[in-house]
């Protein structure tokens, strides 16, 4: 499976490649060049003005030439007019091109940056929740705000400041030849010398960088984890707070030691290299001085003095051009960060032609075939040879110890994850062969974690449906049990949740959860121990609530209180990941087996531990 986007053509079906391998990084450097792609019309309007202006940009040094060579001799005040006038109109005009320049060079960079960042979020959306199980969200933040955010500057300016750069030198090397080659191989002899110095440089300040980054997204890993509201408690409560802020301080230390071992490296070399363009200006008005006074192929004045001022624009931008080499390497790290993460397999996708089953069209059935799933290749079974039919309409309870498997099960109906072996359907069509859209319009999950964004309540229900009107919200909330305690706060279904939905207890959360999945209204639910962090009151509420929901649709349960599972048409009874048991209520506890001391337990308040 591959996809495309404009970062090139990536193949999810490979690991992430070793960006130190060379092929590698010509490989990166063609991605890099294949950004700019879409914007060659703009590029190329750039690329016109650059030179365009670089040219118009020397030809003051010829005018000052004449000036001091023609025009101040003779005393030809009409000719020092035109000469002074034409030198002004040029730098008016060179200055509008570059306002002009900058403008489409930064316009081009941003539509750049907006696509990288789009696509990185986009192919990380299509990552399946075994990814997101085995990363640290704050290493997947770091790439997005700190990788991306760290190339914005080579993407949006550097780009064109080397075409501009490049182009000034070989305009200024023109003119520089025009005017006297002798001065000019004089001006660039070292120049070759300065560039092998800089690719040194670059090679370490590009590993720096990659050392730098790792760092930076443990940074962020840790504040995220140890700041967001449950990690605070947690750090609180534990009386962990101080280990917490000394392990910021030693990583917050790894970092600013790596900050200035990137910004030093080879400081020493370009200060060499401003030292030596310091001297070349002197060596040449040395040379041409020597010139005249010996009349040993004698320059004109005004020829040195023209030739002194190119050489004083061309220093800048061969300077420049170093300089940013050594950067541009640095950045290629953060390039090759980046294209690991549009390199990522994507194991959970949408085969072509996928099918599109309709809620009008779904009777609801689910079948699971001999499924068996794992999370690790070599790892323990989770789902061991599953079979069971969950019949349109149909009650189906899944029960067992903690680890056995029940969460995954249901998790496999949502195509959550896929199958290692095995089959499950929905009315006869195996899930990976429905589109997405079906199937987040066919099966509703109700997790044990339940999430809220930091918006207000009706947001928060309006993500399961944005068409929903106000009144579907509210009727939702009271099928959930949640709209009397909504309205009762000042702000209604205005009031902001807070991080993760803190300003809320856990019922509550619970019972919004249940009302943006009634909101949505499927034909197949899953509950994931639903009712978990409910008081018994609420929880016969919700269950009540979740009773008339069930009403005509197929609803798998995840039970954590067998209370909740007695009324079911069918139990199943997992045991590391194995259906070891099924049936009725009545009927297991008769059979007086798994299902039979689960209940036992239960009932002596134990604590099944389901």
């Amino acid at each position: 499976m591959s996809g495309r986007g404009r970062h090139g053509t990536f193949d999810v079906g490979d690991k992430p490649t070793r960006p130190e391998d060379p092929e590698v990084r010509r490989a990166n450097l063609r991605r890099i060049f294949r950004l700019f792609g879409p914007e060659r019309s703009r590029l190329s309007l750039v690329l016109a003005l650059i030179i365009f202006s670089s040219a118009l940009g020397m030809v003051p040094a010829f005018l000052l030439r004449d000036v001091i060579d023609n025009a101040i001799p003779t005393a030809n005040t009409t000719l020092l007019a035109w000469l002074a006038g034409g030198m002004i109109a040029i730098a008016i005009v060179v200055g509008i091109l570059g306002v002009a320049q900058t403008y489409l060079a930064n316009r081009v960079g941003q539509e750049v940056m907006h696509e990288l960042r789009a696509d990185v979020y986009e192919h990380l959306q299509r990552q399946s929740l075994a990814f997101f199980t085995r990363t640290r969200t704050g290493e997947v933040q770091s790439r997005i705000a700190n990788d991306i955010g760290g190339v914005d500057e080579v993407v949006t300016s550097t780009a064109t400041s080397v075409v501009s750069n490049v182009t000034t030198v070989l305009a200024a090397l023109v003119a520089m030849f025009l005017l006297d080659w002798r001065l000019a191989i004089l001006s660039v002899i070292l120049v070759p010398f300065f560039v092998l110095l800089t690719r040194r440089v670059g090679a370490e300040r590009r590993r720096l960088s990659t050392e730098r980054q790792k760092t930076m997204a443990d940074i962020s890993s840790l504040v995220q984890e140890s700041l967001s509201v449950s990690g605070v408690l947690l750090g609180k409560t534990m009386g962990r707070g101080p280990e917490l802020a000394t392990r910021f301080r030693e990583e917050s230390r790894e970092l600013a030691e790596l900050e200035v071992r990137q910004r030093m490296a080879g400081r020493w070399v370009m200060a060499s290299i401003s030292a030596s363009f310091a001297i070349l200006p002197a060596l040449v008005y040395w040379a041409g001085g020597w010139s005249i006074a010996t009349g040993w192929g004698a320059v004109s004045i005004g020829t040195l003095v023209a030739f002194a001022t190119i050489q004083t624009r061309i220093f800048f931008p061969v300077g420049a051009l170093l300089s940013v080499g050594i950067d541009v390497q640095a950045s290629l790290a953060l390039f090759d960060r980046i294209f690991e993460y549009l390199d990522l397999k994507v194991d959970i996708d949408e085969h072509e032609g996928s099918r599109a089953l309709t809620r009008a069209d779904a009777k609801g059935e689910v079948a699971f075939d001999d499924v068996w799933f794992r999370y690790e290749a070599d790892g323990p079974w989770t789902i061991a040879g599953a079979t069971f039919l969950a019949a349109p309409g149909t009650r189906t309870a899944v029960v067992g110890e903690t680890g056995s498997g029940k969460t995954t099960l249901g998790y496999l109906v949502a195509r959550l994850y896929d199958a290692e072996r095995g089959t499950v359907t929905i009315d006869g069509v195996d899930v990976r062969d429905l589109s997405f859209a079906s199937l987040a319009d066919l099966v509703g999950v109700v997790s044990q974690e339940t999430y809220l964004f930091h918006a207000t309540v009706r947001e928060n229900l309006r993500f399961a449906r944005p068409d929903a009107t106000d009144a579907e919200i509210e009727e939702a909330c009271r099928a959930a049990r949640i709209h009397a305690h909504i309205t009762g706060l000042p702000a209604g279904y205005d009031t902001v949740v807070g991080e993760r939905g803190y300003r809320f207890s856990g019922g509550e959360k619970q019972r919004i959860a249940i009302a943006r999945t009634v909101l949505r209204n499927p034909p197949i639910l899953v509950l994931d121990e639903a009712t978990s962090a409910l008081d018994v009151e609420t929880e016969r509420q919700v269950q009540e609530a979740l009773d008339a929901l069930a009403e005509g649709r197929t609803t798998i349960t995840i039970a954590h209180r067998l209370s909740t599972v007695r009324d079911a048409d069918q139990i199943l009874v997992l045991d590391h990941g194995a259906i070891v048991e099924r049936g009725g209520h009545a009927e297991l506890v008769q059979a007086g087996g798994r299902y039979a001391e689960l209940v036992q337990r239960d009932a002596l308040g134990v604590g099944a531990g389901l």
